[in-house]
């Protein structure tokens, strides 16, 4: 994946933007050490490896992921593909896209895209995005919830 692709957001997609404290490292381990992602996610059998495919153990079924790139301490993109359940006719099909930057200060830049989301799920995006902020310790009030929440609010009415 190049630079431009990484910048280029779909119309669906929600985007959010942190500056972190915890170096790149750390961060990167917290998206892709199975228990560390589960204690901010949910129960999985993650392996960073482009083409290997994992779970998530979604509350009425498995999310089914496959690893799509992954560059370690810089770059991670998975599928994300929801299977129907007893409440959910119209599963999930996305693509999840963390992209990690070291800051001036040794922090970290972590912008996370969810493709395929929005226009599918608008009813979710408040709760995806206070569940991210607070995932992060980010739960500020008078944050916005995505980068580009406005433009989807806009859009759904």
């Amino acid at each position: 994946m190049n630079a431009k692709n990484q910048n280029e957001v779909a119309q669906d997609a929600l985007e959010f933007e942190y500056d972190l404290a915890e170096p790149p490292e750390k961060v990167w381990r917290a998206l892709t050490v199975p228990e560390l992602l589960a204690a901010w996610m949910m129960p999985n059998d993650i392996r960073p490896q482009a083409g290997s495919r994992f779970a998530f153990a979604g509350p009425e079924a498995p999310i089914e992921c496959e690893i799509l790139d992954a560059e370690p301490e810089r770059l991670l993109r998975y599928s994300w593909r929801e299977q129907p359940g007893a409440t959910r006719q119209d599963p999930l099909d996305s693509t999840v896209t963390f992209t990690l930057a070291r800051t001036v200060s040794g922090g970290t830049h972590l912008r996370i895209v969810h493709d395929g989301f929005a226009r599918k799920a608008m009813p979710a995006v408040a709760m995806a995005g206070a569940g991210c902020r607070l995932s992060l310790g980010l739960g500020r009030a008078g944050m916005p919830l995505a980068a580009n929440t406005p433009r989807l609010l806009l859009r759904a009415a």
